[in-house]
């Protein structure tokens, strides 16, 4: 059984509110297995899948007040609904957003826990995800992240902890640590976090099975993209068929005209929208300045286009570059993939990534907003990891006020000045602080 963060996410919300959950994001991230896997937890746990039981959408349509709700649902289930004890899974919930706008009543009523889970295809969860205030969080799940891979491979929570307070202290890793975390990083670009693939890695570690299980993943994502926008489902395909080949390009820029030489962003819009909104992939807008707040100066239509999971990225190249990718194999640029699982990461841990360029000072691969400042990200696969015009330029710039910057590449930990040079896989540690508390009180003594 793979080991998630949401598994103690889950038990902390359910043990501090009495609001139900809608666990959202891309197909195949493990959503429903979470889930039930939390349900165990339950004397009684009742599951409604509103793809597998569509006749269960009319059911509930219609449905005046939480006790004919729950009337209606006892129909539907044989399993016991004890109160207090029960938690009721309503699943794939774009299917039927009535259930959704009644949440409110269902959990106002009390006698039963709720939890819902819906995958982001289209758009259909858009006007849902905030319905209904104050009644329901919302808790994007992604796939796998560094760190939840190498834990589900058997690295020790003590060895990640001692990795953190290296991370922190700015301190050196131990070399076989440092090496074997690099080994593993690797093959993290290879299998990715798709939680099928990596139960079948761990199952057989046999890459061409791995392989096997993202291509169906790819082809699954295909069909979405014909089932939910057929209007625009060329544009979407061809879009989504890009992503690799324009990672790969020079600047990684994603380039319209890659689509058509005549294209222009307003017409391709929707498409890029859809592929975002569906958690398939990850843009990253440039932004002029490196500047709090970086989205007021984003760019809407220059961005680069992620694969929502660098496995699946992988699998989309040639076949037989797997091995090398592990093996460190020097002919291959590592780039894009390095720069993919960069942004990957970034995301999951709540952290917006976004890109600077300008032709007076170059490229930065990333930037974020962190502590309420901005951190210049520079991710490097060889060994000129040193070399970093763009990265110096608005360092030095004194209207910037930049007062630190990370390097991700190879190498062991060390400072230089202002820039952090860092293990690439330490890109684990970067995360925005949720748990922190912001107090301000208004000093209103002269006003009494």
């Amino acid at each position: 059984m793979l080991k998630r963060k949401i598994d103690s996410y889950l038990q902390h919300y359910y043990a501090t509110t009495r609001n139900a959950l809608l666990v959202t994001g891309a197909r195949q991230t493990g959503k429903t297995f979470s889930i039930r896997e939390f349900g165990r937890s339950f004397k009684s746990f009742v599951e409604i899948n509103f793809v597998d039981r569509p006749e269960a959408v009319n059911v509930f349509k219609g449905a005046k007040s939480s006790s004919d709700i729950l009337l209606r649902l006892s129909a539907l289930t044989s399993v016991p609904l004890i109160k207090g004890e029960t938690l009721i899974f309503f699943d794939e919930v774009q299917k039927c957003p009535e259930i959704v706008t009644a949440i409110k009543f269902l959990v106002d009523e009390g006698s039963y826990r709720y939890i819902l889970s819906g995958s982001l295809l289209g758009v259909e969860l858009k006007d849902l995800r905030s319905e209904p205030v104050g009644y329901m969080g919302v808790k994007d799940m992604f796939p796998l992240d560094f760190e939840e891979f190498v834990s589900c491979a058997g690295v020790g929570d003590n060895v990640i902890e001692t990795l953190r307070d290296s991370w922190r202290d700015r301190m050196p890793v131990d070399r076989f640590v440092h090496s074997k975390m690099m080994e593993l990083f690797r093959l993290y670009l290879v299998v990715g976090g798709m939680p099928a693939a990596v139960s079948k890695y761990l199952e057989t570690n046999n890459l061409q099975d791995v392989m096997a299980v993202q291509r169906d993943i790819i082809r699954l994502y295909k069909r979405d993209i014909a089932q939910y926008d057929p209007e625009n489902k060329l544009y979407i395909e061809e879009i989504f068929n890009l992503i690799p080949p324009e990672l790969n390009a020079k600047n990684k820029r994603f380039i319209l005209k890659r689509l058509n030489e005549n294209a222009k962003f307003e017409r391709f819009r929707n498409s890029f929208l859809w592929l975002k909104n569906a958690g398939v992939a990850l843009p990253v807008y440039n932004v002029e300045e490196p500047k709090v707040p970086l989205l007021l100066a984003r760019s809407r239509n220059l961005f680069k286009l992620f694969q929502s999971d660098v496995g699946l990225l992988a699998a989309q190249y040639a076949e037989g570059i797997q091995l090398r990718i592990i093996m460190g194999d020097k002919d291959i640029n590592f780039g894009s993939v390095y720069e993919n699982a960069v942004a990957q990461e970034l995301v999951a841990h709540g952290v917006e990534p976004y890109y600077y360029n300008s032709k007076k000072r170059g490229e930065v691969d990333f930037l974020v907003e962190l502590g309420g400042k901005v951190l210049p990200i520079e991710v490097k696969s060889g060994k000129d990891y040193e070399m970093h015009r763009a990265l110096s330029n608005i360092m030095g710039c004194e209207e910037y006020g930049l007062s630190e910057a990370v390097v991700f590449g190879n190498d062991n930990i060390r400072v230089d000045g202002g820039v952090i040079y860092a293990p690439v896989y330490m890109v684990m540690f970067l995360a925005k602080n949720f748990e922190a508390p912001l107090y301000y009180k208004v000093d209103l003594s002269g006003l009494c």
